[in-house]
């Protein structure tokens, strides 16, 4: 019997896993991630899209000649390239069959390619090889054909690490290479890929893993180990893996280690340092609560278990997250367990937006500071601190409000608590004048509104339910509404507004500055003020003011 692995036992990111046997105690210890690779584009998980396209070219005959593959750590670029090299030259178990999507896997050039033995697949490191003499190699060799293969296929790894001249150097070759040869090529940095190479390549950006799948992967590898993982800690796992199978892979491993063969979920969260989700709720509670002795309690015992503080501000962040989506109606994210689900409803419905996105902001701000301070865990701290006593303070409009109804100074109410609603006005009867709505809407607290009716517009009819204006400078495409509803709010009932550009009066701003010109023209006149004024040539009417006389 061959001591040569075989294919089943190549690493793999696949759902469907062959049964794999119990090394034998002369066999050195494969991880995981290696262990696990897929052998066949059924095993590749969350790339169904490219899987999908690959098929469709190679049964239609209509196979690029280049490839590039992109995408983040762990999503299986390398593999898939593996597999695309498989695909091309699988002759299957007679030894007849042609490129095909499903690869058989017994044949020579199938057993050879995933064993990364065969002449004619060749796969380069570009982070090593970064020259242009070692793309000269490639450029000398692709003019001979290949030995036993169908295709000879040039896999390149970090294809980005290259440098300009060997980019260069390799593009006539990668527009027009011989029949016979294929380049396929991987980054996670495509963005560092000249666009000369991008345009010759046919190109697949290979997408995260959704959680959802890894952690179904996750319990599937833990099984054909033979090792009980609990649910939560594949979930754990798979949240912890960022939509990277390799990742998870390396957790998982790690983490049967640390269980002795058993995979509990506070063992995890235990192991990567993450802050218990229960842990991160008391911690928001006390937040919303405005209790900055027991936010700060809190921490001091996050810290004495080793929790990083950044750690433990994004769990606030996906606790605040997940509160923002139960108050828009969006379902809950499936790896939440019911408790965190409650929680979250919980304080949506005590929550206004605004206090929910000034969270959002200042737990962002905190973990910007957190990642930049001397001491992460006092930065974390004044972070905490800072959303306590501001978190829920009153928003402008609000503290306006409450201002201009004669309710003074505006106590800062504490994090939990809802906030406050401007005193709604009592609905009365029509306003007599344009001046007496006006007054009303700035009673209201729209002292914007309320400014712009006096300087932008003029009035051209004003009526009981309608209001024509003609506007003096550009107004934006909402304020008819607004005023409408403005108006309705301080009335009670509904009124209608509309431009025109014909007749009209001055603003009320321009018929206040021509009373004052007119009364100053006035008072000018006064024999005594003349007198005066020619008197003292150099004196000026600075102002007038107005007094009551007998």
């Amino acid at each position: 019997m061959s001591d040569s692995p075989s294919p089943a036992d190549e690493p793999g990111l696949g759902l469907d896993l062959p049964a794999v046997a119990p090394p034998s105690k002369a066999s050195p210890y494969r991880v995981l991630a290696r262990k696990y690779r897929p052998q066949s584009f059924d095993e590749l998980i969350g790339q169904d899209a490219m899987v999908t396209t690959l098929g469709n070219a190679i049964e239609r005959g209509r196979i690029a000649h280049a490839f590039l593959l992109t995408g983040v750590r762990g999503v299986g670029k390398t593999s898939t390239a593996r597999l695309i090299a498989k695909a091309l030259n699988c002759i299957g178990p007679d030894g007849s069959g042609g490129p095909t999507i499903a690869p058989c896997g017994l044949c020579e050039p199938c057993v050879a390619i995933a064993e990364g033995r065969h002449i004619d697949v060749i796969e380069m490191d570009a982070a090593s090889h970064t020259g242009v003499d070692d793309v000269r190699e490639i450029i000398e060799a692709v003019r001979y054909s290949s030995v036993s293969a169908r295709y000879k296929i040039y896999i390149i790894d970090e294809v980005h690490m290259l440098s300009k001249s060997a980019f260069n150097a390799l593009l006539k070759t990668l527009e027009e290479p011989p029949e016979h040869v294929k380049f396929i090529f991987a980054t996670t940095e495509v963005g560092k890929v000249p666009v000369t190479v991008l345009s010759r390549c046919q190109r697949f950006d290979l997408r995260r893993i959704p959680a959802e799948l890894l952690a179904a992967h996750f319990a599937k590898v833990a099984e054909k180990e033979g090792v009980a993982v609990e649910e939560e800690a594949v979930q754990v796992i798979a949240r912890a893996a960022e939509g990277s199978a390799r990742d998870g892979l390396s957790i998982l491993d790690q983490a049967i280690a640390h269980g002795e063969g058993r995979v509990h979920a506070s063992d995890v969260r235990a192991m990567l340092g993450l802050a218990d989700r229960g842990r991160t709720r008391r911690m928001l509670a006390s937040l919303l609560a405005g209790d900055a002795a027991a936010t700060l309690t809190q921490l001091d015992e996050a810290h004495s278990l080793g929790i990083d503080p950044a750690s433990l501000i994004r769990g606030l962040m996906e606790s605040v997250h997940a509160v923002t989506r139960a108050k828009a109606g969006a379902t809950g994210d499936v790896l939440q367990s019911a408790e965190e689900r409650e929680a979250a409803a919980e304080w949506a419905g005590k929550l206004g937006w605004a206090s929910i996105h000034r969270l959002w902001q200042l737990l962002l701000k905190g973990l910007q500071d957190v990642g930049v301070a001397p001491d992460p865990s006092e930065a974390a701290a004044m972070a905490l601190l800072r959303v306590v006593h501001a978190a829920d303070l009153p928003d402008p409009a609000t503290l306006l409000a409450r201002l201009s109804s004669g309710q003074g100074a505006v106590a800062a109410p504490s994090a939990g608590s809802a906030p406050p609603s401007p005193p709604a006005p009592t609905a009365s009867a029509s306003p007599v004048t344009f001046n007496d709505l006006i007054d009303r809407i700035e009673q209201l607290g729209r002292r914007i509104l309320a400014l712009q009716l006096r300087d932008q517009v003029g009035l051209v009819s004003f009526a009981p339910g309608e209001i024509v204006l003609r506007p003096l400078r550009p107004l934006g495409p909402d304020f008819p509404r607004e005023l409408a509803a403005s108006a309705k709010e301080v009335t009670g009932s509904t009124w209608s507004v509309s431009f025109t550009d014909a007749g009209g009066e001055p603003s009320l701003q321009q018929q206040e500055q021509m009373a004052e010109e007119k009364m100053r023209a006035a008072v000018l006149e006064e024999p005594n003020v003349r007198a005066l004024i020619d008197a003292f040539p150099d004196a000026t009417l600075e102002s007038i003011s107005l007094t009551k006389g007998a």
